[in-house]
């Protein structure tokens, strides 16, 4: 009883002793570290690719909470990078099974799930009982989001993304005199210049490698302990095993952590990275939406042009029927094939790489040509919902 009454008042009960003894050993963890852990708060926005590892390394460390944001299902095409899920799991929300996954790996992790997209109408509230925030999307809006809303209310953001065979990392923290996400990319790229993993892939392991170096960087921050990367960028080139240091530096004119930010609350983070409403977005006479494309398909006497610029695994997994198949790649060389006396529908997966078909078909004189917005993925979700997606 004595032996108890000391662990708890030290913070820690008997089980968690037992179960961080080899934190416990360490000079620079102990048991004032491992009470920092437990105090610790984390939120991580995306429980993917990049926060499956960062969330079961955090809460096998002891963090003491979590909050999880994320809106989606579990897929099939998840499970070959994301090991929160497994193939029981695909429907279920990723909310559900992460949080029942983390309770069984430690009961003593609180999990706050939001099943909500994180955006500039809840970003502010989800974000203020939180530590730090661990970013690990695959969108530019939201990790701009994420960037500001950590700067406004100074906390260090963790920023990780993969894409193919390549990851990087990096601590954002203006408040301890680091550089922030902006200071590193003023501006966003182009729509459709940066594919997504979706469309560029992404080897299996990668966000493994990752995500645990973001769990690491949060975990060395919540014990006040080591160098964070904060003021570094790291690299990580997978198919030659090497690890490359870039130095960032701090803008002193950044539009959010500079010395006369012109941004102090969210904007509207679609419009800046290109999305829905920007200047810049495509006319709407050049794309059309699933919904639309399925009435025009079953129109009697209208005879248009399908086009599949995806790759031949992808149109194995599901395709529409009628499609006409040439791969974005081989299409410079085959557009003679198709009729320029129709109107052409183009899709891919998700609409980026038929997007780059379709200007290339209109700067090689055809003139109707329309993208399908959402791609193949939105006439799953929308038209043919027994379509498998991936």
């Amino acid at each position: 009883m004595a032996d108890s009454q000391t662990n708890t008042e030290m913070g820690l009960d008997s089980s968690e002793m037992q179960r961080y003894a080899r934190h416990l050993t360490l000079p620079e963890v102990g048991v004032e570290g491992q009470k920092r852990l437990k105090t610790g708060s984390v939120l991580m926005i995306g429980a993917g690719g990049l926060g499956s590892p960062a969330a079961m390394y955090l809460a096998a460390a002891g963090v003491g909470r979590l909050g999880i944001v994320d809106p989606d299902i579990v897929e099939a095409s998840n499970l070959q990078r994301q090991l929160l899920y497994s193939t029981a799991d695909i429907g279920r929300t990723k909310l559900e099974v992460a949080t029942e996954r983390i309770g069984h790996l430690n009961p003593h992790v609180q999990v706050t799930g939001y099943a909500e997209r994180f955006d500039r109408s809840n970003a502010e509230r989800i974000a203020q009982d939180y530590d730090l925030i661990l970013d690990g999307t695959d969108n530019f809006a939201t990790r701009y989001l994420s960037n500001d809303v950590a700067v406004f209310q100074k906390k260090p953001n963790i920023y990780g993304s993969i894409f193919r065979f390549e990851g990087q990392c990096s601590v954002f923290a203006p408040h301890l005199g680091g550089p922030c996400y902006r200071c590193m990319f003023p501006e966003p790229p182009e729509p459709g210049l940066v594919p997504s993993c979706a469309e560029g892939g992404v080897l299996g392991v990668l966000p493994g490698i990752v995500g645990s170096l973001q769990a690491m960087e949060a975990i060395k921050i919540l014990l006040r302990e080591g160098e964070s990367l904060s003021g570094r960028l790291l690299h990580f080139d997978a198919m030659r095993a090497k690890f490359r240091e870039f130095k960032l530096k701090r803008d002193p004119d950044c539009a959010v952590c500079g010395a006369s930010p012109t941004i102090t609350e969210p904007v509207d983070y679609d419009q800046f990275c290109g999305g829905t409403g920007s200047d810049e977005a495509a006319p709407a006479e050049t794309e059309i939406d699933v919904t639309e494309l399925a009435g025009l398909l079953s129109a009697e006497g209208f005879k248009p042009t399908l086009l599949d610029v995806r790759e031949p695994f992808e149109v194995g997994i599901a395709a529409i029927d009628g499609s006409i198949r040439i791969p974005l790649g081989e299409l410079a060389g085959r557009h003679k094939e198709l009729s320029r006396d129709r109107v052409i529908f183009v899709h891919c997966k998700s609409g980026v790489r038929s997007a780059q078909a379709a200007e290339l078909l209109r700067g090689n004189g055809f003139s109707d040509v329309r993208n399908v917005a959402g791609g193949i993925d939105a006439w799953a979700a929308e038209v043919e919902p027994d379509m498998a997606r991936y």
